[in-house]
């Protein structure tokens, strides 16, 4: 059931006005640091949030009610975000045309990145659908089935997604470092860290 039922059909505005304030205040912290996690800057994050909680403005009726609501929200900006990643797809192959040296420049945008640059490295070198079960697992901690929900696809799905993505960001880190690391729960079902096993990562 959505946030607003109305009354004979029609929504009253202050009603819309204080189901959208609810929202925006139940979900706009876990928004902005699902938004810093994947853009570049604080204000392409900030960007990010105001045109989600736009849509969420224009769409209210179709929210739905309680945690969904929240899922919903992570729908609307993974939609959002991979518009922008085609986008900028398309300006790098014009961008690729006029320089040489792109591949230079955006390892020089990577390199600038302090803040856990090795593992954010390794998960950069993986495929979209794996660095997005990922991410959506270990930071913003949900769990399979919430998952599938932002994806759009089953829980089984998600969790052989979440397998295998695993795998493929323990040989990355292995490669870069040249020694055997693990992901925590391997074996577990619900979020997790895609970082190490046993060992500290520095």
């Amino acid at each position: 059931m959505g946030l607003l039922r109305g009354s004979g059909g029609r929504i009253v505005a202050g009603e819309r006005e204080a189901a959208f304030r609810a929202l925006f205040d139940a979900n706009h912290q876990a928004l902005l640091a699902y938004s810093l996690r994947r853009t570049a800057t604080a204000q392409d994050a900030v960007e990010l949030l105001s045109d989600i909680m736009l849509v969420a403005w224009r769409r209210i009726e179709d929210v739905p009610a309680g945690g969904a609501g929240r899922l919903w929200l992570y729908g609307v900006a993974r939609n959002m975000l991979a518009n922008q990643r085609r986008a900028d797809r398309r300006r790098s192959r014009l961008v690729e045309r006029l320089a040489a040296d792109i591949d230079s420049a955006v390892d020089d945008m990577t390199q600038s990145i302090a803040d856990g640059l090795w593992v954010r490295s390794a998960l950069a070198r993986l495929g979209d659908d794996d660095r997005e079960v990922l991410t959506l697992t270990s930071w913003e901690g949900l769990a399979p089935r919430e998952v599938a929900i932002v994806l759009g696809i089953p829980a089984a799905s998600v969790r052989t997604r979440l397998h295998r993505a695993r795998s493929r960001m323990r040989v990355e880190l292995e490669g870069a470092t040249g020694e055997r690391i693990g992901l925590v729960g391997q074996e577990r079902g619900d979020g997790c860290s895609p970082v190490r096993d046993s060992e500290e990562v520095k």
